[in-house]
């Protein structure tokens, strides 16, 4: 009697086990297209993007922080506007250094975790920032840096560093 109470439990558990649907998982976007490395960005070159990314931020009148490191992913300059909050210096420069070292906007990371399922697993991804606003920066169709923006939101940061990294293409 006991037996066949336990068998039926467990035929009626594989039933029910069989008739849950599985989730079907998202899919994982494939990776963009690699862009080569380029020689570091110069001094002058850094000054350039630091001028139109300052320029676009005085003009919304929104306090950042604005980071612009090299193709080895290296501080080249760091601005801090006045009243601009100080964890703001770490996430701009956390923004610029995911940017250079995935050769991708950091847009892509927060669209993907946003989307959420697997795509969680970037949060443990080193060196990834999952929050927008920092933008590689391209001469020639290669990475020679990339500008991190920090201090509004994730869409006025991204606008202000794609200012920056404009800035040098004109």
């Amino acid at each position: 009697m006991r037996t066949a109470r336990l068998l039926s439990l467990v035929v009626v558990t594989v039933l029910l086990l069989a008739c849950v649907p599985v989730g079907a998982q998202q899919p994982v976007a494939p990776p963009p297209p690699q862009i080569p490395y380029g020689a570091p960005i110069s001094l002058e070159q850094a000054k350039k993007v630091m001028a139109g990314a300052e320029a676009e931020a005085y003009k919304q009148k929104w306090n950042m922080v604005i980071a612009v490191l090299d193709s080895g992913g290296h501080l080249v300059m760091l601005e801090r506007m006045d009243g601009t909050q100080l964890g703001s210096i770490q996430a701009a420069t956390d923004k610029a250094y995911s940017a250079v070292l995935y050769r991708r906007p950091t847009k892509v990371f927060q669209d993907l975790v946003g989307q959420g399922g697997p795509n969680l697993r970037l949060l443990r991804l080193s060196g990834a920032s999952p929050l927008e606003g920092g933008i590689p920066i391209l001469v020639d169709g290669k990475v020679v840096g990339a500008v991190g923006v920090s201090g509004a939101t994730s869409e006025q940061d991204a606008q202000v560093a794609k200012a920056g990294a404009d800035a040098l293409t004109k």
